[in-house]
């Protein structure tokens, strides 16, 4: 039987290839997955020409996946150090890698990608229009922005994130509304831009259907961009990103009937009182597609250390029903991230999504913090390396800082509660001093 994309063949009954993987990975009914992927609850981003692909599923009744953004810039252009990047995050355990290249020669960098990537890979098309096309924003034609969607499909991108929300009547709404950032969004800011230039609607809105057929021919799963995310806690919430979600919403139903899978982009930046209550909000708003969520950055006070802010927010939304979290950096705000920025974002983003599987219940989420409390119980140094969320750090602090006896550590020595507990229990002496 013949299908067109993971949702077309989830609907018809067919466990595919892709769905196969999904299902060993997450330790899932195979029956129980078709149906969540037939009903856009689980999208398995897939192109058909990305043939390097582990597939990976992204639902939040699954294990928390985690986004690694990376691409060249007009000020740091080289292409070697972005691949070396892609192959530490592919190595640390990202699910995705999104390319957001804005300068050089982006079709080479995306092509070596869909090549020899084997993570879920992602674009956001209005970038790489800009870069393709070198002429002034206002000149680019509506054709030429779907051409380049077309061009992505077809070098084997499993995602695209696409700004169609934004459409000429809540652009109208976000001059009314007064925020206090605008739009933060460097997607939503140049196509905001193009239609006051224009007078022209938004073309990803007004040609959605032309993008769905593109998407259904190359099993391209669409992240519906959220061009009024806020950018400051201040906006967290406001008209703007509320009518925004509800057009996105719309638009979903609209895949769908066309068995096009649809993630929404959510925020942005969020105070922690608001996160779980805007989660509730998506899933009802845009039925229960799943959600991708920037952050959510929880205060705006921290340049420098945005990893930490956003892991706290990434950790909260993914527990109250975020399916797919973008990592953040040390660097945001600040400028493109080096290699080590994207580990230590890529380690906190990993941290807010095991944390959130923890507390949503996913089957086997204890079992990895179960086997490294009873290394920490049997003082098993190599154990706990092992283990470890980021071994290297783990063993270079301790090697930084030798004990006296190897039981211990620099910072209890002999008073060590569980070197002591251990001892008492075996009826042997504690000797402290």
């Amino acid at each position: 039987m013949n299908y067109t994309t993971q949702m077309d063949a989830a609907k018809k009954g067919i466990f595919t290839p892709q769905m196969q993987a999904v299902a060993k990975e997450e330790n899932l009914d195979p029956q129980t997955l078709m149906d969540l992927v037939a009903k856009g609850q689980v999208a398995i981003p897939a192109n058909k020409n990305h043939t390097c692909l582990r597939p990976h599923g992204i639902g939040r009744r699954l294990k928390t996946k985690i986004n690694v953004n990376l691409g060249t810039s007009r000020d740091c252009l080289n292409m070697d150090v972005e691949m070396e990047k892609v192959q530490k995050a592919v190595e640390m355990g990202a699910e995705a890698i999104m390319d957001l290249s804005s300068f050089g020669d982006t079709k080479v960098f995306r092509r070596k990608l869909c090549q020899e990537c084997p993570a879920v890979l992602g674009t956001v098309p209005i970038y790489d229009a800009i870069v393709y096309y070198n002429k002034p924003l206002k000149d680019i034609t509506t054709q030429e922005w779907l051409d380049v969607v077309r061009m992505h499909a077809e070098d084997g991108v499993d995602f695209m994130t696409i700004h169609c929300g934004i459409n000429r009547q809540t652009a109208g709404r976000f001059k009314n509304a007064r925020r206090l950032t605008n739009i933060v969004s460097r997607g939503g800011s140049l196509i905001f831009a193009w239609m006051e230039m224009t007078g022209n609607e938004n073309p990803f809105y007004e040609h959605f259907d032309e993008i769905l057929d593109i998407c259904q021919q190359y099993d391209v799963t669409l992240s519906l961009g959220d061009a009024c995310r806020p950018g400051c806690i201040a906006d967290a919430g406001d008209i703007s990103q509320i009518e925004e979600l509800v057009t996105l919403g719309e638009l979903t139903l609209r895949a769908w009937e066309k068995n096009v899978q649809i993630m929404i982009e959510g925020p942005g930046h969020m105070p922690l009182n608001q996160i779980e209550a805007n989660m509730k909000i998506q899933q009802s708003i845009c039925h229960d597609a799943p959600f991708y969520v920037l952050g959510p950055i929880v205060t705006d006070i921290a340049p420098g250390y945005d990893h930490i802010t956003s892991a706290i927010g990434g950790a909260v939304a993914a527990s109250a029903g975020a399916a797919f979290l973008c990592y953040v950096t040390p660097a945001e705000h600040l400028r493109l991230p080096t290699l080590e920025d994207m580990k230590e974002g890529i380690i906190a983003a990993k941290i807010a999504a095991h944390a959130a599987d923890i507390a949503k219940g996913i089957p086997g989420a204890n079992d990895w913090d179960n086997q490294m409390s009873k290394a920490r119980r049997d003082l098993d140094w190599e154990g706990m390396f092992s283990l470890a969320l980021d071994p290297e750090k783990a063993r270079r602090y301790r090697a930084e800082s030798t004990p006296e006896h190897q039981d211990t550590c620099t910072m209890c020595g002999k008073m060590c509660a569980v070197r002591n507990m251990n001892k008492i229990l075996k009826n042997e002496v504690v000797d402290v001093i």
